[in-house]
């Protein structure tokens, strides 16, 4: 039995890679890493009542972690697969950027990314076997005006994903990167116009789907990929 915990449960990229997870493997259990609103993932869960159990998980907060992963550990014995999915962002120039949208956007983005790590890697060494997946963005490698504080945490993650991979290849966990390009999920916002515009900006011309992210993650999360670590891997279409 393979255990998943997704974090930003409830979006499109993780509720795609929570229903991936479910069709590649039968006996695979997913937890849903959530905040209180969490309609898409309860409806997952109540479609899998055997398979899909959906947490309250707050990423920027150390007991939060450590509840959900002793829960998925008294439950299922281990903890295979973590992807930090949950982000924020809140854009602005720097001039004008209030104090309380730095921290928040990297308190989410990055500090939760590096509390998910910390809280998986010893259960992960126990059994000699993990596969971390932490969602960046395009943004930490091709930084836009505007998003000082997303771009930054989003190198950050980068950054962090490449020094724990040299920290735990022994231990047979791998730790790699992804960085999505202009995916279609809610985040995007849903004006036709806008998402033509952004379209044209990519040479496939197109948006990405949600479940071309989950098609990369689930490879990565398999024993297959043991010799795959330390990557980062953009997906966007051509942009960069």
């Amino acid at each position: 039995m393979k255990s998943i915990l997704i974090t930003g449960a409830n979006g499109g990229i993780g509720l795609a890679c929570a229903r991936a997870f479910l069709t590649d493997d039968p006996e695979a259990r997913v937890f849903l890493g959530c905040r209180p609103n969490r309609s898409g993932a309860e409806a997952l869960a109540a479609a899998h009542p055997d398979r899909v159990c959906v947490l309250t998980l707050d990423v920027t907060d150390p007991a939060s972690w450590e509840a959900a992963v002793t829960g998925i550990l008294t439950a299922t014995g281990r903890l295979d697969v973590l992807i930090n999915n949950a982000g924020n962002h809140k854009d602005s120039l720097l001039a004008t950027m209030a104090v309380e949208d730095w921290h928040s956007v990297i308190a989410t983005n990055l500090t939760g990314t590096f509390l998910g790590c910390r809280a998986v890697i010893k259960p992960m060494m126990a059994q000699r076997f993990g596969r971390i997946i932490n969602i960046a963005s395009l943004s930490a490698l091709l930084a836009p005006a505007g998003q000082t504080n997303y771009a930054a945490a989003k190198a950050g993650v980068v950054a962090l994903t490449q020094s724990l991979a040299k920290e735990t290849a022994r231990a047979g966990i791998t730790v790699n990167a992804l960085c999505p390009g202009y995916i279609q999920t809610e985040a995007l916002g849903s004006d036709p116009a806008v998402l033509a515009e952004l379209a044209k900006r990519v040479p496939a011309r197109r948006l990405g789907l949600p479940e071309e992210i989950a098609a990369t993650i689930l490879h990565l999360a398999t024993p297959a990929a043991a010799y795959l670590t330390g990557s980062v891997i953009k997906i966007d279409g051509g942009i960069f």
